[in-house]
Parts: structure tokens; sequence; C-alpha cells
């Protein structure tokens, strides 16, 4: 069972520099930037992706947010954007995750798990077994065009919380959180690490304003 007293915070959508420094000052210890993906916001060039990768300083996460289902096409992202972290937001249907492990030794693998229902469960105690950690968000793999993170929408909790319970690698919630609910997110839930993007923005651009409410509710 994973017990942390200190609640990790990944900012994601990161879209420049500036946006990155700013949530590192505040205090996260991961931040998210976005490649290709079918919907969603965020999403910026892998030439930009590597230039704020290389900005992070040592002891914060730089998370790679692909959408590829390939393993051959997540490594070749990596590779070009040397981020420390890998985060598959849809099913891999070729390669598997040990693949991608013995490929990029050193590089966290993280997958994410859209929780639907009871049956996420089920899918994130296998996929656990495989990878460095977990990310639970409110997508949807279904739909026509697929809906791979960035909803603003909140899951059920009540499920995330027996994920984390059942699992034993660092579980990541994600989905709707923002400075208003983060607490009973924390408290509900008890993740490694929460994960934000809508909720700490206005207009799209990241709010000091809202980071500074987010960081002080952690307090």
């Amino acid at each position: 069972m994973q017990k942390s007293r200190i609640t990790r915070v990944k900012i994601w959508c990161i879209s420049s520099i500036e946006e990155a420094r700013l949530s590192i000052n505040y205090g996260a210890s991961a931040l998210g930037l976005v490649s290709e993906m079918p919907s969603g916001p965020g999403v910026i060039s892998l030439g930009l992706i590597e230039e704020i990768a290389e900005s992070i300083p040592p002891g914060v996460s730089s998370f790679l947010l692909t959408s590829k289902q390939d393993v051959d096409s997540i490594i070749a992202q990596q590779r070009r954007t040397k981020v420390n972290t890998i985060q598959i937001v849809d099913r891999l249907i070729e390669g598997t995750h040990n693949d991608l492990k013995k490929a990029l030794p050193g590089i966290s693998i993280v997958q994410v798990i859209h929780v639907t229902g009871e049956e996420s469960i089920k899918e994130a105690v296998e996929v656990s077994l495989d990878v460095h950690g977990i990310l639970l968000d409110s997508g949807n793999q279904s739909l026509a065009v697929k809906e791979l993170g960035g909803t603003g929408k909140i899951h059920n909790w009540d499920v995330s919380k027996t994920i984390v319970e059942s699992v034993n690698v660092p579980v990541f919630l994600a989905g709707g959180i923002n400075p208003s609910n983060v607490r009973d997110a924390i408290e509900k839930v008890k993740p490694y690490g929460i994960d934000i993007c809508n909720g700490v923005r206005t207009n799209g651009k990241l709010d000091e304003s809202k980071l500074e409410v987010l960081f002080s509710e952690l307090k």
C-alpha cells in the first residue's frame, strides 16, 4: 500500500518556459507537456516540449503526454524531447510497457486509466504490475473523437480510492480538480499526487492567482 504525507502536484498543459518556472516557483513537483492529441487543451510541438524540458531543474519531473499507441513512436518522442517521464494516455496496441522500460532505462512510465466504472479497478491493478505509476482521469476512449484528458470533469472518486488502495505504485488523480475541491479530492482518494490543467487557468492561460490559492489550500 502506498503511503505519502506530502501530496505531489503536477501542473500540465505547460506551454512555455515562463509557465514552467511559475509552476515550479509555487511548488509543483512535476510538469506535463502535451504532444499531439485527438482532442483537449495544451498541445504544443515536440520542439517546444524539448525546449521546456531542458529548462526544468533536477528534482522536478518532466512528463510527456503521448497519445501514441505503439512503442516505437513513443520511444522516438522521448528521445526527441528528452523528458524523464512518459505518460501514456491511451492503451498500447503495438508493444508493451516492458518493451518501453527496456528501451528507455531510467525513464518513468506512467499509464493513464480513464475511470469509467468498476471495470477500471481491474484494468488499473493489471497495468500497475508493468509501470512505474498510474494516473486516473475522466476521459472516454469510446467516443468517435477520443477524450484522453483535459475534460474538466470529475469521475467517481470512490472508484479512484479503491484503485489507490489496490495497487503498489504511485497514483496521480486528475479530472476536474481545482483550488475549491482539491482538499476534498485528497481527503477522499488519498492519491500520491494531483494533476491539474484547467483548474489553474483562465482563458487558457496559467493564472498565478489560482496557483496561489491552490498551493495555499494544500498547506
